[in-house]
């Protein structure tokens, strides 16, 4: 079991270090999008970006101590319960434009759920 939870927790990793560093140097089209679109602002932006580096990280120091990778996937689920919440909030799963890119987020909690769950059997 442990090489589909190293497999999840790299790829996770890599998903999660791919998003979060342009919201945490709040460069590119997402951050400007949650900025100007949505309302948030440029500390809550950089905040959201520094917890899924952090994330990233900790999947892949889980990697050697799987409670900090069951931990960095939980918590990135939870972050991606609250970007549900949000996206939902803000109209985005209603129109066929924005749905596209508010679907990442429910793809995310499953996958890292699914991370969490094969890392737990891992142990």
């Amino acid at each position: 079991m442990y090489p589909t939870a190293a497999t999840l927790s790299v790829l996770l990793a890599l998903v999660t270090l791919t998003a979060g560093m342009p919201k945490t140097l709040l460069k590119g089209a997402e951050s400007a999008g949650l900025q100007s679109r949505m309302g948030l602002s440029a500390g809550l932006v950089r905040f959201i970006g520094l917890a899924e580096v952090a994330a990233a990280g900790g999947l892949t120091v889980g990697l050697f101590w799987q409670p900090l990778g069951i931990a960095a996937a939980i918590g990135f689920a939870l972050t991606m319960i609250g970007a549900v919440g949000f996206h939902a909030q803000c109209g985005d799963y209603a129109t066929p434009d924005t749905r596209k890119k508010a679907m990442a987020p429910i793809v995310l909690t499953l996958f890292s759920t699914a991370t969490a769950l094969a890392l737990s059997l891992a142990m």
